[in-house]
């Protein structure tokens, strides 16, 4: 079983997946990560080339990774724009939306990397387009209020799975 991470970009997902992983003894995938290592482009040069460009290769890449078994899965904040990415994901794993305070995103999210968020405002505009979206297809929301007790919520629910 793979536990999938989804949520706004600046939630806490790598960072959770990351100690997750750690914790448990197994990979940790970051889709965003994978994407510029595969395609050896940044996330900024892709989406020069037009959004529907960069979706393509993370559809791509999502469906590479929904192949492993037993890790942690942290996605890009749009993968939930594409259906077929939620299938492979749920395919053999279990999907947690990492939900957090939008103001304490927008404290903190570094914007650099960020082609979609360049203005803060947009993060206001995406949240609202995509939160039904991550409610709709996660199997369980996590409220990110800290990151110990985020991870600790997450095994709780996995061990249920064992």
């Amino acid at each position: 079983m793979n536990i999938v991470l989804i949520g706004m970009p600046g939630c806490g997902k790598t960072t959770i997946g990351v100690k997750l992983a750690e914790k448990l003894g197994i990979p940790f995938f970051d889709t965003d990560m994978l994407i510029e290592k595969i395609y050896n482009e940044t996330i900024p040069e892709m989406f020069k080339k037009g959004e529907e460009y960069f979706r393509l290769k993370e559809s791509q890449v999502v469906e590479l990774v929904s192949n492993k078994d037993c890790c942690v899965i942290s996605t890009g904040g749009g993968v939930i724009l594409n259906d077929s990415n939620i299938k492979n994901l749920k395919r053999r794993g279990v999907i947690f939306f990492i939900n957090r305070d939008l103001d304490a995103i927008i404290k903190t999210i570094d914007t650099s990397n960020r082609p979609l968020l360049k203005d803060k405002n947009k993060i206001f505009e995406l949240y609202h387009q995509r939160i039904e979206l991550y409610r709709k297809y996660c199997d369980y929301e996590i409220e990110n209020i800290s990151i110990d007790d985020t991870i600790d919520k997450i095994i709780k629910i996995c061990k249920s799975y064992m």
